[in-house]
């Protein structure tokens, strides 16, 4: 095998890899809360994923710093809720789960997403 036909295995190998790393190696980050979080909106949330009680009140406090204004409303469509998020204010919503599942949220575009795990 020559010099070349090496590297090129090597490299080709070495992508092989990002990729397998870029879409299945990505661990989602739960939190999971007690009693009350705090979400920074920046670019998305953080942290994305939240788990929380079901029949617990739970107090969900945004603080938005990114001026961007697709990320200015925070919607929760199961929970009917849709918050103005001004900037550089802290926006508290407090939600009592009935139900076990998963729940989404999202931007008031729809770009950024994250979700409330109940158990």
């Amino acid at each position: 095998m020559t010099i070349d036909k090496i590297i090129i295995t090597i490299v080709g190998g070495g992508l092989i890899a990002l990729i397998y790393w870029f879409f299945f190696g990505k661990r989602e980050e739960v939190v999971n809360v007690m009693d009350d979080v705090e979400i920074a909106v920046k670019g998305g949330y953080k942290p994305e994923t939240i788990k929380i009680k079901k029949g617990k009140e739970t107090k969900i406090t945004f603080l938005r710093s990114d001026p961007s204004s697709c990320l200015e409303e925070i919607v929760i469509p199961d929970f009917k809720i849709r918050k103005f998020l001004p900037l550089n204010k802290s926006v508290t919503i407090k939600i009592t789960p009935t139900k076990s599942g998963t729940y989404g949220m999202h931007c008031g575009m729809n770009m950024y997403h994250g979700k409330i795990i109940v158990s």
